[in-house]
């Protein structure tokens, strides 16, 4: 278990039948094309971040996102403690970023693959994204191994002449002929 309290948790039930086995899960998932994100925070002067595809569009009003995050990570800890976290989609010039955030960087030296700036809350903003989202948490729910924190996006840049980087059947894909 973490060692973070989380604001508003929702415990899941077990499911009634047996779930897929994680080889068969992972096939299926890998089926849909996602774009790449990197979800960052930071909380004085630690900035921590990793790419994800686990994110999604959850409402309007309040205008609200919803990412997955490692429940035993230290980026899900700053998040918790913070409050908030930053969110960039990923151009498709930025796999040099994206494999940055994924582990291919050490933690240390993640954010020199791009340039940064910083939100007014404090946390990192990736220059060049096609879209850049800065967020206050207002809920949370636990599934076991991850936490789902729901962001109400309190500022947003977006680039519209930028194509988002997908991740598809375990490669980076672009999109193609958007004009």
């Amino acid at each position: 278990m973490a060692d973070f309290e989380l604001p508003d948790a929702m415990r899941l039930r077990p499911p009634r039948r047996p779930p897929v086995g994680n080889t068969e899960f992972r096939s299926a998932m890998a089926a849909m094309a996602s774009t790449v994100s990197v979800v960052t925070a930071r909380r004085g002067e630690e900035r921590i971040g990793r790419t994800v595809t686990s994110m999604l569009s959850l409402s309007m009003n309040p205008p609200t996102i919803l990412i997955s995050i490692d429940i035993m990570s230290r980026l899900a800890d700053l998040i918790a403690k913070t409050g908030g976290f930053s969110l960039a989609l990923l151009a498709d010039d930025q796999t040099a970023v994206a494999d940055a955030f994924a582990g291919r960087l050490a933690p240390q030296e993640r954010f020199s693959a791009a340039s940064w700036g910083e939100w007014p809350s404090g946390h990192p903003m990736l220059l060049g994204a096609v879209t850049a989202l800065d967020c206050d948490v207002v809920g949370s729910m636990e599934t076991g191994t991850h936490v789902l924190f729901a962001g109400a996006v309190v500022e947003a840049e977006t680039t519209t002449s930028r194509s988002p980087l997908l991740w598809q059947r375990h490669h980076y894909h672009q999109l193609g002929g958007l004009d």
